[in-house]
């Protein structure tokens, strides 16, 4: 690439930037740039000044710059300034531009010092500058002015990281030489984005307001905080030169005597001083925009395919025909449709191998969530005794009863079915959340008719709610339906008839298994054994007779005198 090809990159950059401005939308494709970062009062507007020869930002106390203000600098024969939102007036009187800069930032941000992001775009056309885009940010501040939010630190930090993290912006971070620049605010955003210090330039201000005896070599020879770009060093006016309306002429004289004549600095002359930082910013932001050209190329390159292929489902597209509006509605909802029934069915053109989502995880909450629910829930098998227990004497009054009574099953058991309502309801509003997300990851496609995407949103959720109930209702009337009658003729359920007929074939093997003789065999899983006491059974002469038991896991025998007296499971 020539040295002349080379020289209209950064004007390429700057008619793309003002096209996605004038668009009104930001750009979605990182185009390389430099941002200005620094504390309030660092300096940054006396560089930028400097640049340009002219005195044309605002001052002041508190946040001067409260909205991002883009400065493209271009080299040429005339001198004057032009504002994007004024198009085609020339601004030849450099105060003026600086009143028509605070109008405009008061027009978005308000008079109470708030800030915003909407940036200002601002060309000055100069022969003293070279071509150069630099994005002046907004001052770290620490405590709210005026009427500004309490959090306006966290604000002002927030729109700066907006910009800063981008990989194709260079960071200016300006540091004034008076302060600890171990705790420069700008230096310590930078290391976060930028921790190798590869796409940092340094700019160290007041360098002839530090303390006698005291100076910046180590910093400026890039040995205390080092950066691969390194640093330079200005000298901008005081605030008294300013009040003199001392020129910028003779203070880049006088910065350009300041640096031949200090003696920690007179080694550093040639690479020190405002005309050679605007010489090193350029050729950064020259070869860094030559760096990232071909991968920004490419990024073009599929912008413009997709846009094209957008483009093309509007070929035959006719705004003044109604019918062709019914007819694109049509095919727009019927293809949501079919989106949402292939999610659910699981037949997506397009399959998603980074998480479960649609039919497959509704298919997991029925087959995993919901036993995973029932499992978690809260059993407690002493307690549950104790229930068994109260039921059973409070059926049988003041009587002692030799069965367990059918009513105090069915109670203990109808309070067990009531315990499933928790996790069925539960499943219902995963499966319907579900569902929702479903219908958002639908309508994505709709996203180029903002209106009848949010329409369509709102109308199948709505839907899916009003079922949502119903569906409720009916788990509800389910559980409630097994609560009120209890099959106990059910072939699963083990009812007094199946344990005889078990107990017989139980008893068999074990009398085949212990040839004959009466005792348990010692095989069979012991759940409990014991002493057992009977008292007042009319058909047992002798009043109260003692039984040794065993509860096994197939059978429950009575022993008296080594012989089974009965078995049941």
């Amino acid at each position: 690439m020539g040295n002349r090809e080379m020289e209209e990159l950064i004007p390429l950059v700057n008619r793309l930037q003002d096209a996605f401005s004038a668009l009104g939308q930001s750009c979605l494709l990182e185009l390389p740039q430099i941002a200005v970062v620094g504390g309030q009062s660092a300096g940054k507007s006396s560089v930028l000044e400097n640049f340009v020869g002219r005195d044309f930002l605002p001052r002041g106390s508190g946040i001067v710059t409260r909205r991002p203000l883009v400065l493209q600098l271009v080299t040429s024969k005339a001198e004057y300034a032009e504002f994007l939102h004024c198009k085609g007036k020339k601004f030849t009187d450099f105060d003026e531009v600086r009143h028509e800069i605070e109008a405009e930032t008061d027009r978005v941000t308000g008079m109470n010092k708030g800030i915003s992001s909407i940036p200002i775009n601002l060309r000055v056309y100069s022969p003293h500058v070279l071509n150069l885009t630099l994005i002046d940010l907004p001052g770290i501040t620490k405590v709210p002015v005026g009427d500004q939010p309490a959090d306006i630190e966290h604000q002002i930090r927030d729109m700066i990281m907006q910009f800063i993290t981008r990989e194709n912006c260079l960071v200016l971070a300006v540091t004034p030489a008076n302060t600890d620049l171990a705790n420069s605010d700008a230096l310590k955003l930078a290391k976060e984005v930028d921790p190798q210090g590869l796409r940092t330039i340094g700019v160290i201000t007041k360098l002839d307001l530090m303390d006698e005896g005291t100076d910046a070599r180590d910093v400026l020879e890039n040995r205390l905080l080092p950066l691969r770009r390194g640093y330079v060093g200005v000298v901008n006016r005081s605030q008294k030169d300013i009040d003199g309306k001392k020129d910028i002429k003779s203070a880049m004289l006088a910065e350009r005597k300041f640096f031949l004549s200090h003696p920690a600095y007179r080694h550093l002359a040639d690479r020190m001083g405002t005309p050679h930082l605007q010489k090193v910013l350029n050729q950064q932001l020259t070869n860094h925009i030559r760096d990232t050209l071909p991968n920004f190329r490419n990024k073009l390159q599929a912008q413009l395919l997709s846009i094209e292929h957008e483009v093309e489902a509007f070929k035959n597209f006719k705004p003044e025909d109604p019918t062709r509006k019914t007819k694109a509605l049509l095919q727009m909802v019927q293809q949501f449709a079919v989106d949402f029934e292939k999610r659910i069915e699981g037949s997506g053109d397009q399959v998603d191998t980074l998480e479960l989502s649609g039919g497959a995880k509704i298919n997991r909450i029925f087959h995993e969530r919901f036993p995973f629910e029932i499992v978690k829930m809260e059993f407690n098998e002493k307690e549950l005794r104790r229930e068994i227990s109260y039921a059973i004497k409070n059926i049988h009054g003041i009587r002692t009863g030799l069965f367990t009574p059918d009513m105090a099953f069915e109670a203990i058991v109808k309070k067990q079915i009531v315990k499933l309502k928790g996790p069925s309801l539960k499943s219902v509003d995963l499966v319907m959340q579900e569902l929702i997300n479903t219908v958002k990851k639908c309508t994505r496609k709709l996203a180029n008719f903002p209106r009848l995407c949010e329409e369509t949103e709102r109308i199948v959720a709505n839907h899916i709610r009003e079922r949502e109930g119903k569906t409720k209702d009916q788990v509800l009337l389910l559980i409630d339906i097994q609560v009120s009658y209890i099959n106990t003729n059910h072939e699963d359920f083990i009812g007094f008839a199946n344990a005889q007929q078990r107990s017989s074939q139980v008893h068999k093997k074990n009398t085949i298994g212990n040839q004959g003789t009466n005792l348990p065999p010692s095989r069979q899983i012991v759940i409990r054994k014991g002493w057992l006491t009977i008292s007042n059974i009319g058909i047992m002469k002798g009043g109260s007779k003692g039984y040794w038991f065993v509860l096994t896991a197939e059978s429950l025998s009575w022993y008296k005198d080594d012989e089974i007296l009965l078995s049941a499971l």
